[in-house]
């Protein structure tokens, strides 16, 4: 791909200049993303205006401009001030995490409400083909070409490009942590440039995880002014008192740079935070986890209606599969374990047999060679695993027969990884609220590294998937939960 050509809707960041400025392209390059996102939808709904306006409304020539024409252009009208109105065009939103795709589905839900109710005072006959075809089509047209400007946003930020600028502030400690983050996850468009600590002096040499500390936190608004940095990241430390946090909130103020606090509960985001003012002081009000109530109950209709369409469209593969193992080795199709739900109750998990009979009780004998973080047991090369087993796991196409688990509900879709029991009896007080939902067929360690992740990584990713699930989330992860499979990374 170019950088800044015609075959990319927006140039690259080339970062900092001699002087210490940031370049002009590093600024530009978020409202160029902004125009062609606006531009996808704008075209993506037309497209599907259009399509269906002609296709059905050539049924109807003689009243097309006075019916068709007119709900045609309402729609599309109306899909685009939805859009718009739910504030779906952001740029804070745009590019990384669920919160774009959630907007985008509350806004398209909007102009769906307005039309039905637009149809109904109107007593229209024709409205029912633009809630039930229309709203439907745009969502996954629009849906799909933001995804395609993501993946383009991505694979440019991976190269380095499209970052913003971070000056991170706040405890060397703290600060260490931020920098580790931005480069092990550089999809989400931050690249920590510059530090200010309390004393102005970071590790021997002026820096800190090579990156320049350029002063102290008392020093951070003259800095962002004279060098424009775009994120002011504001970590943990004593320094920070709620006095000096609003003076540092004015000095920005008529800056380009968006002010960023990292809040003490780390692990807690998305839908559970919200910022209040009560008796005008500013509180920072966390809601209770959903386990419970209507979307948990839409999860389940959803859980089950899913797995019982991926079994039906799956069954062909399974069967052939089943057969595979069968000629294979010595054994059954199918290898039944006790694992660990919601609330500590054991039920018993279904896989397709990926080792030889009796590998169960051969682990003793390989428990020096375990590779696997924590309390898991892996092997790279496990000596147990058969032939077609290994492809199986590798591809995660052993894990199907799990959909009649999720049919059955002792698992969901979406969900934490569900342990053993002699895993869970050694789990301490926070691990144990990994039970607190159902196991999934797939969750965030299954998009983030599988096997390969510490232990430690993947009991953050499953408490924050506890802490933070959503239904916007669950339908990221299923989508991303495609891409890992078909790469094949981690899984052995």
């Amino acid at each position: 791909m170019r950088q800044g050509g015609l075959l990319s809707p927006f140039p690259s960041a080339r970062g900092r200049l001699a002087n210490g400025a940031i370049s002009q392209p590093a600024i530009d390059w978020e409202q160029r993303y902004r125009r062609a996102v606006i531009t996808s939808d704008t075209v993506a709904t037309a497209l599907v205006v259009g399509v269906i306006g002609n296709f059905f409304g050539a049924r109807d020539a003689a009243n097309w401009h006075e019916k068709w024409g007119i709900l045609a252009f309402g729609t599309e009208l109306l899909v685009l001030v939805a859009l718009g109105v739910s504030r779906s065009w952001a740029p804070a939103v745009l590019g990384q995490g669920a919160e774009e795709f959630r907007r985008l589905g509350r806004s398209l839900f909007m102009a769906t409400v307005v039309l039905a109710l637009g149809g109904i005072a109107l007593t229209s006959r024709n409205i029912k083909l633009w809630i039930f075809v229309a709203i439907p089509a745009i969502a996954i047209v629009t849906m799909i070409a933001r995804y395609v400007l993501r993946l383009s946003l991505h694979r440019q930020r991976k190269e380095g490009r499209c970052l913003r600028p971070v000056l991170a502030a706040g405890s060397p400690d703290t600060v260490r942590d931020l920098i580790t983050r931005t480069r092990r996850f550089p999809h989400l468009g931050w690249r920590v440039d510059a530090v200010c600590t309390t004393d102005g002096v970071g590790l021997p040499g002026g820096q800190l995880d090579g990156v320049p500390v350029v002063g102290r936190l008392a020093d951070v608004a003259g800095h962002v002014r004279r060098d424009g940095y775009r994120v002011v990241a504001v970590t943990p430390d004593p320094h920070w008192s709620p006095d000096r946090l609003q003076r540092l909130a004015w000095n920005l103020e008529g800056s380009d740079a968006e002010m960023v606090v990292a809040p003490v509960l780390m692990e807690v985001a998305g839908p559970r935070l919200h910022v209040d003012a009560v008796l005008g002081i500013p509180l920072l009000r966390v809601s209770m986890p959903a386990f419970t109530g209507g979307r948990r109950a839409i999860k389940g209709v959803v859980d089950r209606l899913g797995a019982a369409v991926l079994l039906v469209l799956f069954a062909p593969l399974m069967v052939c599969v089943g057969l595979l193992v069968l000629v294979d080795s010595r054994g059954g199709v199918f290898y039944r374990q006790r694992r660990v739900g919601k609330d500590g109750r054991e039920f018993t998990i279904l896989k397709f047999r990926t080792m030889v009979a009796g590998a169960d009780r051969a682990r003793d004998a390989l428990a020096d060679r375990n590779e696997g973080a924590g309390l898991l047991f892996k092997l790279r090369r496990d000596p147990r695993v058969t032939r077609v087993g290994a492809v199986l796991r590798r591809y995660s196409v052993d894990e199907l027969p799990q959909l009649f688990n999720v049919l059955t509900g002792s698992m969901s879709l979406v969900g934490p990884r569900p342990p053993l029991p002699e895993e869970s009896a050694a789990y301490g007080p926070d691990i144990r609220r990994r039970l607190l939902v159902k196991p999934g067929l797939t969750g965030l360690w299954q998009i983030s590294g599988r096997s390969d992740l510490p232990w430690e990584e993947a009991v953050r990713l499953d408490l924050r998937y506890v802490e933070d699930w959503s239904l916007a989330l669950d339908t990221v992860i299923l989508w991303k939960t495609l891409r890992a499979v078909l790469y094949g990374q981690g899984a052995y």
